[in-house]
């Protein structure tokens, strides 16, 4: 098992349980303790278990299914997205990721006449009867929680794909760059970002200073990121020195 692969899984299992020990993980991915403990140091050092005697307890934010996520932060989503979507000329090409930010985004493109690419099952879902909006789908594993594509089959399709814009949403931001839950979504937006002319990140400021599991590009990949007002004056530095213009609801 990939080092990427094992620790995803083990945070996993984490947050079901609340509580693990490590003996239980050991066993669980045939796996020494020296290893183990190294990966739990990992997921402690980026905010999400805390180690504990003789195991590691669930703190980060929960990975919860798509659904449950939806409501949180709703309202700053949908100005989030409306602002960008704005971005969006009519008869472009444009590139959505999984998420329920880029979810409204979706929402506020119907009656544009475009071409939608996207590897998101609840974007399909919304966009499929839309006449204006010429719709691609990416295929590949389905992620259960997210309904999103992901994974070789999904990278090898993203490999023919140009688009004029990539609208995408993260796990979180800090100085180093983008970051997302999952290592095979992190594969997926990596071949989107190299797919676009242009990457625009759609996020709430409680992501910004936060990291996930996955390290997903440097901020120096992005050309525009939309946020809403809760960004600090610390941020507004962070995003100019790497020349990402920064858009504020």
């Amino acid at each position: 098992m990939i080092l990427d692969e094992r620790r995803e899984r083990i945070l996993e299992v984490v947050e079901e349980k609340g509580f693990v020990s490590l003996h239980d993980l050991t066993s669980r991915f045939s796996a020494s303790e020296s290893t183990v403990r190294r990966d739990l140091e990992y997921l402690d050092s980026i905010g999400q278990i805390r180690r504990t005697r003789g195991g590691a307890a669930y703190v980060g934010d929960s990975l919860t299914p798509f659904t449950d996520r939806v409501s949180i932060n709703a309202t700053q989503k949908q100005q989030i997205a409306k602002l960008a979507a704005g971005l969006v000329e009519p008869g472009e090409a444009v590139l959505l990721d999984g998420g329920t930010t880029t979810l409204e985004v979706a929402r506020y493109l119907i009656g544009k006449p475009l071409q939608v690419v996207t590897n998101s099952l609840p974007i399909v879902n919304l966009l499929i009867n839309q006449p204006e909006i010429d719709l691609t789908v990416i295929g590949g594993y389905v992620h259960p929680k997210t309904g999103v594509a992901l994974g070789p089959q999904a990278v090898a399709a993203l490999g023919n794909i140009h688009v004029r814009r990539l609208i995408m949403s993260v796990g979180g931001i800090t100085e180093r760059g983008l970051y997302n839950s999952n290592s095979l979504l992190v594969d997926t937006e990596r071949q989107m970002i190299a797919a676009a002319e242009e990457v625009v990140v759609v996020a709430d400021s409680e992501k910004l200073g936060h990291s996930a599991l996955a390290h997903l590009c440097p901020l120096s990949d992005v050309d525009r990121c939309v946020v809403d007002s809760g960004v600090t004056d610390d941020w507004r530095r962070i995003f100019e020195e790497a020349h990402v213009e920064l858009i504020i609801v």
